[in-house]
């Protein structure tokens, strides 16, 4: 398996297309009978065996069929494979790559890397049943490249990458035509998001912070996964999926070093005695995040040194006047188009002793004393114009249907949430005019734009901060009402992502 990018011409470009395009999904109301069902713990129709419950989908005694039944379900499937594919491939590089001495060197031991190879194995399980059911054209597996360079970034690409994986059906799951193919997918998917916990624990990472796993539209999981493919195979079947431009988190909180104490002052450093009093197992602390803690003029910013001030102590940029991304310390500090791993500054190396009581390295589960990022976290974007190919064999262009310079909001996805924040516009010049909002437009494809919003305070029930763990964010022109059901008509108003933050 070749891992080194595409040089070649591509013989095709763009998504698959039907002969026929409608104009778009407009907006529709509730259904008449949505909510004709009373309710009320009692049986309203007859039963059709004993014990059996009127209702349900494909119920009635029919052999099941596991096949597409629509082009939904095929393009949705053949998505789903184009992952299990890569994970594969991944997996099985990264103990390729770095030696048992190399995995030791991070905190992890020879029956870590045993289980990262079964987890190849699980993807080789779950490509065969996801290639049965779509037949003879089912996608191949591809080439691909990696953007991790020592243990550190393998094992963090990998949370994120089956983060997307398991998101990405979670989005479609429960509007395929075919149910007996939901069926199949729901019982590797649920493994998926045990694979994605593992890496987590890795990391030194709390297993799961989350009460819900989220889920995302097709088209988001194909932006995150399609550069990452290098070439497929000839004749490879293609997908319908949109590509949009791709974003970064230029200050991707790092996951295997302690995060950033909730008070920045010296009495509350972790270097200067931190106290862990009032943080749960997560590392959260409700009553210091709550909505009045962040009114306070620490983190409210009426000035550009105001600002320039928070970034240097929250994301420790070296910041200056007039700059709020420097070229060396800034974008320079992640890989990875829109997963945004933060680069290892010392290489295989561990950067916790795993005695510290701050301590990031691989772990069962893990008590961070201070957590990675907290609401009002300052959060750096950087992100490209439409029209860059991408993807397998180059063959795909970033698109967005939204207008130049519409870029408003930075929409957060997590759990059951869906959020937005206000977008602060930099420039597409790395800040020369300074950080006040400008008209975010360049001068052609390879231009990029900047910009910075706050993590926001929310919970998704009480006592559940909602952006916790590894959460999706994109930029949008518009602040949409969806849910978690119709997420995808947020698409039109997407102007780049999504990307994967680090939170929590």
């Amino acid at each position: 398996m070749q891992h080194t990018p595409f040089t070649g011409a591509p013989t095709t470009t763009g998504a698959l297309k039907a002969s026929s395009i409608g104009t778009g999904i407009s907006r529709g109301g509730v259904a008449a009978a949505a909510t004709a069902y009373p309710g009320d713990g009692n049986l309203h129709h007859s039963e059709p065996a004993p014990y059996v419950p009127a209702g349900g989908v494909e119920t009635n005694g029919s052999t099941p069929v596991y096949n597409a039944k629509s082009d939904f379900d095929y393009e949705s499937l053949a998505l789903a494979l184009y992952q299990e594919w890569i994970e594969l491939d991944l997996f099985q590089d990264g103990l390729k790559r770095f030696n048992d001495s190399a995995f030791r060197a991070a905190g992890m031991t020879a029956s870590d890397r045993e289980l990262i190879a079964f987890m190849a194995q699980q993807e080789i399980g779950h490509a065969t049943m996801l290639s049965n059911i779509l037949g003879a054209r089912a996608p191949q597996q591809c080439n691909y490249i990696y953007p991790y360079t020592n243990v550190k970034e393998f094992v963090d690409f990998c949370q994120k990458l089956t983060r997307w994986g398991e998101a990405g059906v979670n989005g479609f799951l429960a509007h395929l035509d075919s149910r007996e193919a939901a069926t199949l997918l729901t019982q590797s998917i649920t493994t998926e998001a045990r694979q994605q916990m593992i890496f987590r624990q890795f990391e030194g990472l709390f297993p799961m912070v989350e009460w819900f796993e989220v889920g995302i539209p097709q088209s988001w999981a194909w932006t995150l996964l399609a550069p990452f493919i290098s070439s497929c195979p000839e004749n490879q079947t293609r997908l319908i999926w949109q590509n949009f431009p791709t974003l970064m988190v230029v200050n991707q909180p790092d996951p295997w070093i302690s995060g950033t104490p909730r008070n920045l002052s010296l009495a509350h450093n972790r270097n200067n005695g931190y106290s862990s009093a009032g943080y749960d197992s997560t590392g959260y602390d409700p009553a210091a995040y709550n909505s009045h803690g962040y009114n306070h003029t620490q983190y409210n910013f009426t000035t550009s040194a105001d600002q320039i001030s928070r970034l240097n102590a929250t994301s420790g940029f070296n910041q200056t006047a007039g700059f709020i991304f420097n070229e060396t310390t800034g974008i320079n500090n992640t890989v990875g188009p829109g997963v945004s791993v933060p680069k290892s500054p010392k290489g295989s190396g561990r950067l916790n002793s795993s005695s510290s009581r701050n301590g990031c390295s691989a772990s069962v589960s893990k008590i961070r004393l201070i957590p990675l990022t907290a609401p009002g976290r300052q959060v750096l974007l950087q992100w490209d114009l439409p029209g860059k190919k991408i993807g397998p064999n180059n063959s795909y262009i970033t698109t967005t249907e939204t207008k130049a310079g519409s870029a408003k909001y930075v929409l957060w996805v997590s759990q059951l949430n869906i959020t937005y924040t206000p977008l602060h516009v930099v420039s597409g010049d790395n800040g020369a005019n300074g950080v006040n909002d400008v008209n975010n437009s360049t001068n052609s494809t390879t231009d990029s734009i900047r910009g910075y919003t706050s993590q926001p305070s929310l919970e998704t029930y009480q006592g559940n901060p909602a952006f916790n763990g590894t959460i999706f964010i994109a930029i949008t022109d518009s602040d949409l009402y969806v849910s978690p059901f119709n997420l995808s008509l947020m698409n039109p108003h997407v102007v780049a992502g999504p990307a994967l933050y680090q939170a929590g």
